[in-house]
C-alpha cells in the first residue's frame, strides 16, 4: 500500500470511529452526518456532541467555546488535508500584517535571562482538570516545544526549524529585529497558514515578553549563540 492509500485508510477509520461514536452518544444520526461536508461535521461534533466542556471558562475571559470558533484567519487556512489554495496563503498574510502591533518606544532586544525562562516554559492557557491559574504564576512560550534554541538544551521538539545560534548567523540590525519581532507576533504574515501560535496577536505574551525572547534567540550573551 502506498503513502497516499495509508493515509487515505487511516483517515477512513478515523472518521468511521468519530461517526461511529457520535452516532451512539446522538441516538443514531448517521444520514444526518453523511449530508454535512468535512467543515460541518467538525463543527458539529465540536459545539452540538458536548465532546469539550464549552461552557469552562478561560484565562483570557470567555469560555472554551469561545476559544473554539475560528477567526477570519483562521477559516482562510481551514482546508481539507491542508490544500490551502495560493488565494487563502495572500489573505492570512494580508490578516496578520493588518494585525501588527509595535512596541511604543521601538522594537528593542529585552532581557534575555527572562527570555530563557520564557522560552522554557510551556505554562498557560491550559484548561481542564487542572486550570493554569495566571495569577500566580506569568504563561511561556514554550519555545523549546518546536524548536532547538540552546545547543546544549538536551530536549526539544523538531516541528520548527532549529534556532540554534540565531543571533551569530543573522545579526541584529534593525530590519532583522522587525522580521523576528513579527514573526513571534503573528508568523502568517510571513509563513502563512503555519501552525506556529501568534503569540502576540492572540495576547499569549506582551510585547515586553517577545522583546525578552528576541534577546534570548539574538543576544550574543545567549546560549542560543555560543
Amino acid at each position: 500500500m502506498n503513502h497516499y492509500k495509508q493515509k487515505a485508510a487511516g483517515a477512513a477509520v478515523l472518521i468511521s470511529l468519530l461517526i461511529g461514536g457520535c452516532a451512539v452518544a446522538g441516538g443514531g444520526q448517521d444520514d444526518g452526518y453523511a449530508a454535512m461536508s468535512g467543515e460541518e461535521l467538525a463543527e458539529h461534533l465540536i459545539f452540538e456532541e458536548r465532546g469539550f466542556k464549552l461552557e469552562q471558562l478561560t484565562q483570557e475571559g470567555g469560555t472554551v467555546k469561545d476559544r473554539l470558533i475560528q477567526d477570519d484567519l483562521q477559516r482562510v487556512c481551514s482546508a481539507v488535508d491542508g490544500n490551502v489554495s495560493s488565494e487563502a496563503r495572500s489573505k492570512a498574510m494580508a490578516i496578520a500584517q493588518a494585525q501588527m502591533e509595535y512596541p511604543a518606544g521601538g522594537i528593542k532586544l529585552g532581557d534575555w535571562r527572562k527570555g530563557n525562562e520564557l522560552a522554557r516554559s510551556g505554562y498557560g492557557f491550559r484548561v481542564g482538570h487542572k486550570t493554569d491559574d495566571h495569577t500566580s504564576r506569568e504563561p511561556g512560550g514554550n519555545c523549546y516545544a518546536c524548536h532547538e534554541l540552546d545547543p546544549d538544551e538536551i530536549a526539544y521538539g523538531t516541528l520548527g526549524p532549529s534556532l540554534k545560534g540565531y543571533g551569530k548567523l543573522r545579526g541584529t540590525g534593525d530590519a532583522m529585529l522587525k522580521y523576528t519581532y513579527e514573526v513571534i507576533y503573528s508568523p502568517h504574515a510571513y509563513f502563512p497558514c503555519t501552525h506556529m501560535p501568534r503569540f502576540g496577536a492572540n495576547n499569549f505574551l506582551t510585547k515586553e515578553q517577545i522583546g525578552d525572547i528576541m534577546a534570548y534567540l539574538m543576544h550574543p550573551d545567549s546560549p542560543v549563540n555560543k
